[in-house]
């Protein structure tokens, strides 16, 4: 009898065991190399084209490439591993490139993942023209679904693409921007309601003079040029992608959802933010959309952290040029609120995608 108590006890903890560390079984898979390509995307907003980076899986052993102050964990144009695997998208935020986010990029391509970034014209780090405009606050989620249109219309990505498994990642303006490819419905004339109530937030009202003097040379008022913007809502097409399956958003500009705007969205949404953001503030940003999503899978407050947190870590080169965005408050580990963000990305896509691992 004893000798069977013991047996039933070994049995038990070893199911135990098994339940707490599941996740962390299902997560197991071969990290694998990162090859990198350069792509052109026809941007059908503004005509013209969009640069931009996709990441894959590699049989080349892991290595590193500088292009201009980054250090990508990749090579270029090595070897794809065949096979259809899953795309995630990345947007970046106002005045942000097509390798801010590199490091997640190739850490989901390590991680059996196709991963595409884009240059939003108009916002970027050399041309921030278009902010406030209906090219850019429209036309941001109709480049992300050019971007898909593309790879799955050239003969060599698609062949490396499940078309049933894709998903969207963005920061700021991108988190926005993957905020609408899932559903979500803007209102523009809130930025001159939240510029009402805080007249003195130079990071999103900052450009608002500029803005009601140029509505004023054309004889309208702030708000009858924001109804422009909103009129033009569906010009060059649906926001909403219904090919994405899933948005993982990281310190989303989305003050300009109500809350009919945000049930609109019909897929599953991971959202970060960070608790002292200064740039999006997260009382009208992040926190104010939380109880409205019904379809919000995950929720992860980074403590202490400001905006910029989402950034990937600096190299000291980028360092030196742009210490604002790569400086963090005391107690804030950029490095290990990365690991943190890459392994729930990498989750979150996993299952939402319904992704099966080896």
């Amino acid at each position: 009898m004893t000798f069977a108590r013991s047996r039933l006890a070994h049995a038990w903890r070893w199911l135990a065991l098994t339940l707490l560390f599941a996740p962390a079984m299902l997560l197991a898979q071969t990290v694998t190399g990162v090859g990198f390509h350069h792509i052109t995307i026809n941007d059908p907003v503004n005509g013209g084209t969009m640069p931009g980076l996709v990441f894959y899986p590699t049989s080349h052993a892991p290595d590193e490439t500088a292009i201009g102050p980054y250090h990508v964990a990749a090579t270029v144009d090595a070897p794809a591993i065949p096979g259809a695997k899953p795309l995630v998208v990345i947007s970046h935020g106002n005045g942000g490139s097509d390798l801010g986010h590199h490091e997640l990029a190739t850490y989901l391509a390590s991680h059996g993942f196709i991963v595409a970034t884009l240059e939003h014209p108009k916002d970027n780090f050399h041309d921030v023209s278009g902010v406030g405009y209906a090219p850019v606050l429209v036309g941001r989620p109709i480049q992300v679904k050019a971007t898909i249109t593309m790879l799955l219309n050239d003969p060599h990505w698609k062949m490396l693409i499940d078309t049933n498994r894709i998903g969207v990642a963005g920061f700021s303006a991108g988190g926005y921007t993957s905020l609408m490819i899932v559903g979500a419905v803007p209102q523009f004339r809130r930025f001159i309601d939240f510029c009402h109530r805080y007249p003195n937030d130079k990071d999103v009202c900052g450009e608002a003079n500029k803005l009601t003097a140029e509505a004023q040379s054309h004889g309208q008022t702030l708000e009858q040029m924001m109804d422009g913007v909103q009129s033009q809502l569906t010009h060059w097409g649906d926001t909403a992608d219904p090919r994405v399956k899933a948005a993982f958003v990281m310190a989303p500009l989305s003050l300009v959802f109500d809350d009919a705007g945000i049930e609109k969205i019909d897929r599953p949404v991971f959202l970060y933010y960070g608790q002292n953001d200064h740039v999006l503030r997260p009382s009208a940003n992040a926190e104010h959309i939380r109880p409205l999503m019904k379809t919000l899978v995950a929720v992860k407050m980074v403590p202490l952290a400001d905006h910029w947190v989402f950034l990937d870590p600096c190299s000291p080169e980028l360092a030196k040029d742009a210490k604002e965005i790569c400086s963090d408050p005391p107690g804030v580990d950029r490095v290990k609120v990365h690991q943190q963000i890459q392994a729930d990305a990498l989750a979150f896509f996993r299952k939402t995608l319904d992704v099966q691992t080896q």
